[in-house]
C-alpha cells in the first residue's frame, strides 16, 4: 500500500538542495539547521526507537523545553511509526502522573532538570525507557541517538493510524486524550497549503510552544509541507521578532502575541514590509486588537479555529477570491469540512441564531483514548463531533464563535452567552478586557459576574459599568456586580481560564 505516514509526506517535500537552510535558530545566532540535518537527526532518533524494541503503537510521551531537537523528535517517533504525546511544559508531577498512568507510554523524554521526579513516576508505572532532552543541545537522548546510523526508512503507516494523542487541558473534569490519525493532521496540512496561499520563498517566524495543534501541527506543518524555512524562537520576544520580521513572510501567533506586538513604538509597516500574512487563533481576539493592527501595518490578521479534537476547521479567506477577511468572526468552514449549528433539541438553527457547532471531516478525530462512552457521548448518531462551541452562522456563511456551551450561563431560566456581555464590556472607554462568568445563586440558579481589566492610566467603577450596561442590554444579561483587577488568570496559551475564576467567586452569593 503507499505510505500514509505524515513525515513521508513531509519529506518528500523537502528541497531539491538538501543543505539549504531549514531552521535558523534567532536566540543563538549562528545556529543553523539544514534540511540535511534534519533528515539525518531524525533518522537516528528513529532508528533509536527502532533499538528498543517497542511493541506497535507504542505511545512516547515528551515534556521538554522548546527546541530544534524536540521538534525534531517528533518527526523521529513519526518516521519510526509510533504515537507522539506532547505534554504542556507547565505540568506538574500530580498531572504528569495522570497523562503517564492513563497512557502507558512506552518512553518518557523530560527535561535533564526535571529528571529525578519525572523519571520515578514514569518508572512506577511501567515506563522502561526515560531520556533526557535540554535545551541546550544536551541530553542523554541525544547522546544516545548519536550511535545510531544516519540513515532510516520511513515506517509504513496507513492513513487511520494513530499518530498522536493531545490531551485537551481538562478545565472540567479529567483531561481526555484526542487521538488524531495521520491521515487526520495530513489532511488539514494540505487543505492549508493551499488556503493560506502557501509558495515558493515562504519563510515562517515560529514563536509559538510545540506541545500544542497551533505551534506544533499547524505552524511547523505549514513549513515543512511547503520545503520553507523557519525563523525559530524558543520564546516569545516581541522586539527580538520585529528585528526578524523584514526577513519573514508568515507568522502565527496567539492573540496575546500580537497585542505584545502593538505595545512596541518600533512595530509598523517598515517592520512588516515583506509579510504576507499574519493568522492568529487558539483565543478569540478582540475587534480593537484586529483594528488597531490594520491601522499600524496595513495588514488584516487571518482569524482561523481549530481543536485538539479536529486541527483547523474554519478560516478567514486569504485570497480575495474567496471573500473578504472579517474580524471578529473565524470566516468559513475549510474546503471539505461541514460545519452546523444545532439547538439544545438537536434541529438546525435558523441562520444568525446561536447554539452548538458539530462537525464532520477527514481532520475529525477518531476518539479519546481509552473513553469510549465519552467518544460515544461527543458524537450525533448521524457521526458529527460535538465541539462544545457555541456559535452561529450569518447569511454570508461566515462563523462567529460566542464561546464554550461549558460557558453558558442560565440565569433565572434565561440563556446568557458571556462573550456577548464581554463585547459591550470591551467596547467602554477606559476597558482593556473583560471576562464574564456565571456563579451559584439561590434565586436565578445562577448569578450573572463580569471580572474587568482597565487600561493603563484608566480609573474603572464597577457599579457605574453595571449601570451603563444597563441602558444596552436585557436586565437578566447586567452582571449583579463587576470586579476590577489588574489582570485575567491565563493558560500558556493565552486563554482567560474562566474555571479559576468561577472558582473564586463561587461563594459571592450564598
Amino acid at each position: 500500500m503507499p505510505n500514509a505516514n505524515l513525515f513521508a509526506a513531509l519529506r518528500a517535500n523537502f528541497p531539491a538542495d538538501l543543505d539549504q537552510t531549514a531552521i535558523e535558530v534567532a536566540d543563538q545566532p549562528g545556529l543553523n539547521y539544514s534540511w540535511r540535518d534534519i533528515d539525518r537527526a531524525t533518522a537516528m532518533m528513529a532508528n533509536l526507537l527502532a533499538s528498543l524494541d517497542l511493541p506497535a503503537g507504542s505511545r512516547v510521551a515528551v515534556q521538554t523545553e522548546k527546541s530544534v531537537e524536540a521538534l525534531m523528535l517528533y518527526l523521529a517517533v513519526l518516521r519510526a511509526g509510533y504515537v507522539f504525546l506532547p505534554l504542556n511544559t507547565a505540568y506538574q508531577a500530580a498531572e504528569i502522573e495522570y497523562f503517564v498512568g492513563n497512557a502507558e507510554p512506552a518512553v518518557v523524554v523530560c527535561s535533564g532538570k526535571n529528571f529525578g521526579w519525572v523519571s520515578k513516576i514514569a518508572f512506577n508505572a511501567g515506563t522502561e525507557h526515560v531520556f533526557t532532552l535540554n535545551e541546550d543541545r544536551t541530553g542523554s537522548l541525544l547522546e544516545r541517538a548519536a550511535h545510531q546510523s544516519d540513515q532510516h526508512n520511513t515506517v509504513v503507516k496507513g492513513a487511520d493510524e494513530l499518530a498522536a494523542i493531545l490531551y485537551t487541558s481538562g478545565t472540567t473534569g479529567r483531561s481526555k486524550g484526542a487521538m488524531l490519525t495521520h491521515g487526520n493532521m495530513l489532511s488539514n496540512a494540505l487543505v492549508l497549503k493551499d488556503y493560506w496561499g502557501w509558495k515558493a520563498g515562504d519563510v515562517l517566524i515560529h514563536a509559538l510552544p510545540i506541545f500544542h495543534v497551533h505551534g506544533l501541527f499547524v505552524a511547523s506543518h505549514g513549513a515543512l509541507l511547503n520545503g520553507s524555512k523557519m525563523i525559530w524562537f524558543a520564546r516569545f520576544d516581541p522586539r527580538a521578532v520585529i528585528a526578524k520580521l523584514p526577513e519573514a513572510t508568515v507568522f502565527m501567533g496567539v492573540p496575546t502575541l500580537y497585542v505584545r506586538l502593538l505595545g512596541e513604538p518600533s512595530f509598523g509597516k517598515e517592520a512588516c514590509r515583506n509579510m504576507r500574512l499574519f493568522i492568529s487563533g487558539s483565543a478569540p481576539m478582540l475587534i480593537e486588537t484586529f483594528n488597531e493592527f490594520l491601522a499600524r501595518t496595513g495588514h488584516q490578521i487571518l482569524e482561523r479555529y481549530g481543536m485538539s479534537e479536529t486541527v483547523m476547521l474554519t478560516s478567514n479567506p486569504y485570497h480575495a477570491k474567496d471573500g473578504a477577511r472579517r474580524g471578529g468572526t473565524v470566516g468559513f468552514p475549510l474546503p471539505g469540512v461541514g460545519l452546523r449549528v444545532r439547538d439544545d433539541k438537536g434541529q438546525p438553527c435558523p441562520t444568525g441564531e446561536i447554539g452548538g457547532i458539530e462537525v464532520k471531516g477527514p481532520n475529525v478525530f477518531v476518539g479519546y483514548w481509552r473513553m469510549p462512552e465519552k467518544t460515544k457521548e461527543e458524537f450525533t448518531a448521524d457521526g458529527w463531533f460535538k465541539t462544545g462551541d457555541v456559535g452561529r452562522i450569518d447569511t454570508q456563511g461566515y462563523v462567529t464563535i460566542v464561546g464554550r456551551s461549558k460557558d453558558l450561563i442560565i440565569s433565572g431560566g434565561y440563556n446568557v452567552y458571556p462573550a456577548e456581555i464581554e463585547g459591550y464590556i470591551n467596547d467602554m472607554a477606559g476597558v482593556n478586557e473583560s471576562a464574564v462568568i456565571g456563579v451559584p445563586h439561590k434565586d436565578f440558579g445562577e448569578a450573572v459576574v463580569a471580572v474587568v481589566v482597565a487600561k493603563p492610566g484608566a480609573a474603572l467603577d464597577g457599579a457605574q459599568i453595571a449601570a451603563s450596561l444597563k441602558s444596552q442590554i436585557a436586565n437578566f444579561k447586567v452582571p449583579k456586580q463587576v470586579f476590577v483587577v489588574s489582570e485575567l488568570p491565563r493558560n500558556t496559551m493565552g486563554k482567560v481560564q474562566k474555571n479559576l475564576l468561577r472558582d473564586q467567586h463561587k461563594g459571592l452569593f450564598a
